[in-house]
């Protein structure tokens, strides 16, 4: 099949999606439970590895490398679902406007994805030393992930957020799902688009790490980027399943650490070893399932709330 023909059929697909989810079964401001979240995490799932068992019988063995970029990013989109819930208490986001505000913070994420994994591969096809940048920053942001603290940081100093609050004033109160308003002939941005601000930027910042992990497995630009649109697609509805389990996994921090270590070296020594992709795809899924096990048997004392996370905070 045409490469291109790849491209129609995909966009075409992830395009309907998103109209159905916006459009159909979501059209209405209302919170997310964590049953419909739990429901939606396994649509999505289902659909993406879909995806990939159609990649293995089109492509062969590149559908080892789709699975191996689908499980880095989803895996590694666990550290979003943290920011969050940070950003929803801090700006006080209402539950049933939650999973709008995540449609669009999505939407942005993947163009955004898409802007890095087309400069990522052109520099790597350009320049050979690239791979050797990639690995380092992504060995120095696995160190960063173990010896940072767990406080988070102040979505208020987000520095596109105070450039944005000083070209546009924000509202104190939302105004139902919009994310701009008019007052006494002015336009006002609200508190949903703040939060939006903060969302796509820091989306942006995790495409830095993200898309180099991805990048040491393949450097198919389709590959990498149908793995990232999956995986990212369901990062909504994993957000409303995972908030309000998020003391539990405990331990996940060492082990997307493990896994962006395992990336940084596995690009720094590619001129001297030559991993097959289903070897790296047995480490990443051993890697995930250990840090998952050990974060729920350590904290498996923890009760599990009733009701979905953050509700409104007026």
């Amino acid at each position: 099949m045409p490469e291109y023909v790849s491209w129609i059929i995909f966009v075409v697909a992830i395009g309907g999606l998103l109209a159905l989810d916006l459009f159909v079964f979501h059209r209405d401001a209302k919170p997310v439970k964590m049953r419909e979240a739990a429901t939606w995490v396994l649509i999505w799932v289902s659909l993406g590895l879909s995806f990939g068992g159609w990649i293995f019988l089109t492509r062969g063995e590149q559908g080892a490398e789709y699975l191996a970029g689908y499980l880095i990013e989803y895996s590694l989109s666990m550290d979003n679902v943290f920011v969050f819930a940070v950003l929803f208490s801090y700006f006080g986001v209402p539950a049933q406007y939650q999973h709008r505000l995540l449609f669009w913070g999505v939407l942005g994420a993947i163009v955004f994805r898409a802007i890095f994994i087309l400069a990522g591969t052109a520099l790597l096809s350009s320049f050979h030393f690239v791979i050797y940048l990639f690995g380092a920053l992504l060995l120095y942001t696995a160190y960063r992930m173990i010896t940072a603290g767990t406080e988070p940081g102040d979505p208020g100093q987000n520095p596109v957020l105070r450039l944005m609050r000083r070209v546009v004033p924000v509202t104190d109160d939302f105004e139902g799902q919009k994310f701009f308003t008019r007052r006494d002939g002015r336009v006002w941005a609200t508190p949903l688009f703040a939060a939006l601000v903060v969302v796509e930027t820091s989306d942006i910042m995790f495409a830095i790490d993200s898309v180099p992990a991805i990048l040491s497995i393949t450097q198919d630009t389709f590959i990498v980027f149908t793995s990232n649109a999956f995986a990212i697609m369901g990062l909504r509805s994993l957000y409303f399943l995972l908030a309000g389990l998020i003391d539990r996994f405990e331990y996940l921090k060492y082990g997307l650490a493990a896994l962006l270590a395992f990336a940084g070296l596995k690009m720094l020594l590619s001129d001297v070893i030559h991993l097959d992709v289903w070897i790296s795809l047995g480490v990443i899924v051993a890697i995930l399932l250990v840090s998952v096990v050990v974060s729920l048997i350590a904290t498996r004392d923890q009760g599990v709330p009733d009701k979905s996370p953050l509700p409104p905070h007026g």
